[in-house]
């Protein structure tokens, strides 16, 4: 507490003394206002308003406040003062607290005051700044790095998590400078990255720096590069770790990618991220970044000479959580293996009906990196016939019902015929349950005139197509929209016209067949998901007619393939749907099935018929699934 100095005015005459005036107090220097200057001074860095002792001036106080802290990069202490006067002298407790790593790092230190004329004067001394620096010492503050949260599949199984690696650069401090860039170029030749780009980067970084060229996996380490790169001066191969999946293709679109922030991101979102920072870049990593990034600790540190290092503050870093999904490692990779062949775009999606739970969701390499699986926009074909059939049972037919499979059949003008090599015998008035297992287009549109309104959506939604919802990652429902032309309502039943589905949500639909109820399709496991309101439920006589119908599919159609598939009976459709690619008439080859806890469809983009080119791959998954 301060004492403050009293001043006495005395008065003789009369014998008396009397009180003085206000105006007449005599009074000095306030040391609390040079205190205060001080304190303000350390969070602006502006000591112009401080007189110190000794001949210091503010701008030599200044510089060398700079730099103590310059360590300490963008952060700005709180500083406050309390001041007690002695005669002539003061001294000021000066209380810090800094923002450190989401905490306060707090202190005191003692500043000396003395009173010179009208003035008080600070003594400067590093000690101000923190109690135990030495006259050569600095501040300095390291990020301690979060361990990134892990990416957990069913029984938390490892899907992303810290995998070693080996990161090939040039370390400058082991080559001389004038030779870095020849260094920089042989080791960009040697493990195939841009030399041009690569030799800026190395001549341009400081003379300590690391500068990578290039991270594998420590399996896929290339022989030349493992061989070769210790005879390139500065050359280094450093083992780390970082979170990877187990392949560098196992559900890439679907997973993403962590790396450097961009600069955008850092326009975007300057409170979160800084250059340097790393971050998800795309899917699930950046989708869940927050989670998944933790919180980065920091130490602050009193450095000297001799690269000499006290501790002096440290807020532990805190890890992120991780996040759990129900892609499950074994069915992912056996998809993408039954994909790795296929040139054309491709997509495998397996469903469990009893949850919904995604465990495959396979992209193939003819994607180039876009995420088909789960959001693909494409025609269905006859694959939506599974849709068709339940609106048609709700209009009154049933399996057994007669219609009329013909070679071609007129809507508005346009013809509308079953695909090349349908079966002849398979020809005439049949009941639906053939149509559907030969996938005749003819029968199906003949019967248009049963489906009216939104019955075509409904039946659709019903079966999990056409309704949208947030499962927490990128997902196309598909659109059943109402027809603006018979020509177009005929189109709709086979597949084709304006409907649209994902391979995600053509699995959905026959998930939903083989449940008895309408399937939603999850991937993360904290996003709740429901049935939205208004779905007309799945009655037990439509599922009994459903399956009758998609068995019939394998027991004596176009999906007869899967018929010696050991374990439960197979439900299956197939289909194909066309679309106009410069100047040609191409097909979608598409098929989907069902069995047991397991539902499954195949895209392929360009292929002969879904029988013929989706159908063996499908075949082949659900093979290898039970074994």
């Amino acid at each position: 507490m301060r004492r403050l100095p009293v001043a006495v005015a005395l008065v003789l005459g009369a014998g008396l003394v009397t009180a003085c005036d206000p105006a007449d107090t005599v009074t000095g220097p306030d040391p609390d206002e040079t205190a205060t200057a001080l304190a303000d001074a350390f969070g602006t860095g502006d000591f112009s308003a401080v007189t110190f002792a000794d001949g210091t001036t503010a701008d030599e106080v200044g510089k060398e406040y700079a730099e103590v802290v310059d360590g300490l990069g963008d952060l700005t202490p709180s500083v406050t003062a309390d001041t007690i006067e002695t005669d002539g002298s003061a001294a000021a407790e000066l209380t810090w607290t800094w923002p450190v790593g989401g905490r306060e790092w707090t202190y005191t230190t003692d500043a000396d005051l003395s009173e010179v004329g009208d003035t008080w004067q600070v003594t400067w001394d590093r000690a101000l700044v923190e109690p135990s620096l030495g006259s050569k010492e600095v501040l300095d503050a390291t990020t301690i790095a979060a361990r990134r949260g892990e990416i957990w599949g069913p029984g938390r199984q490892g899907l992303v998590i810290d995998r070693p690696v080996l990161r090939f650069g040039i370390d400058k401090t082991l080559v001389p400078k004038a030779r870095a860039g020849d260094s920089a170029r042989r080791l960009a030749q040697l493990v195939g990255v841009d030399a041009p780009s690569y030799v800026k980067q190395v001549e341009a970084a400081g003379d300590a720096a690391f500068v990578e060229a290039i991270v594998y996996r420590s399996e896929d380490v290339p022989e030349q590069a493992q061989a070769g790169y210790e005879a390139i001066d500065g050359a280094r191969a450093i083992p780390d770790e970082i979170p990877l999946g187990p392949s560098r293709e196992f559900a890439a679109p679907i997973l993403g990618t962590v790396g450097p922030v961009t600069a955008e991101m850092v326009k975007k979102d300057p409170e979160d991220y800084q250059p340097g920072d790393v971050a998800g870049l795309s899917g699930l990593q950046a989708r869940y970044d927050d989670q998944l990034q933790g919180t980065d600790g920091v130490v602050v540190t009193a450095n000297g000479p001799k690269d000499r290092e006290r501790r002096l503050f440290r807020v532990p870093a805190t890890a992120g959580d991780p996040l759990r999904i129900t892609l499950d490692e074994r069915l992912q990779t056996l998809a993408e293996s039954r994909l790795a062949d296929v040139g054309p775009a491709s997509a495998l999606v397996a469903i469990r009906p009893s949850t919904g739970a995604i465990v495959a969701a396979a992209n193939g390499p003819g994607n180039d990196g876009y995420n088909m699986a789960t959001y693909g926009r494409f025609a269905p074909g006859s694959t939506f016939k599974s849709v068709s059939s339940l609106a048609l049972l709700r209009a009154g037919l049933t399996p057994s019902s007669p219609v009329p499979c013909t070679s071609s059949i007129v809507v508005d003008g346009k013809r509308f015929e079953n695909y090349d090599d349908y079966p002849s015998g398979a020809l005439g008035t049949v009941p639906l349950r053939t149509a559907i297992a030969n996938s005749c287009n003819t029968a199906v549109i003949s019967q248009r005139g049963r489906v009216h309104g939104d019955d075509l959506a409904q039946a659709a939604a019903t079966l999990g197509l056409g309704v949208d919802h947030d499962l927490g990652f990128p997902a196309y429902f598909g659109e059943v929209t109402k027809p603006s032309s018979e020509t177009e309502a005929a189109a709709d039943l086979i597949g084709q016209g304006t409907v649209l589905a994902s391979p995600m949500a053509m699995a959905t639909v026959i998930a939903s067949v083989q449940a008895g109820h309408t399937v939603v399709p999850r991937l993360v496991d904290s996003v709740d998901v429901s049935v939205p309101d208004g779905v007309e439920p799945l009655t037990k006589q439509e599922d009994s007619e459903l399956r009758e119908l998609l068995r019939a599919v394998v027991t004596s159609g176009s999906g007869v393939g899967l018929l010696d598939v050991p374990g439960p009976p197979v439900i299956a459709k197939t289909g194909t749907a066309e679309f106009d690619h410069d100047g040609k008439v191409l097909t979608h080859a598409w098929m989907i099935a069902a069995q047991g806890d397991l539902a499954v469809a195949v895209f392929v983009d360009v292929g002969a018929s879904g029988s013929g080119t989706a159908g063996p791959i499908l075949e082949s998954f659900l093979r290898a699934a039970r074994a």
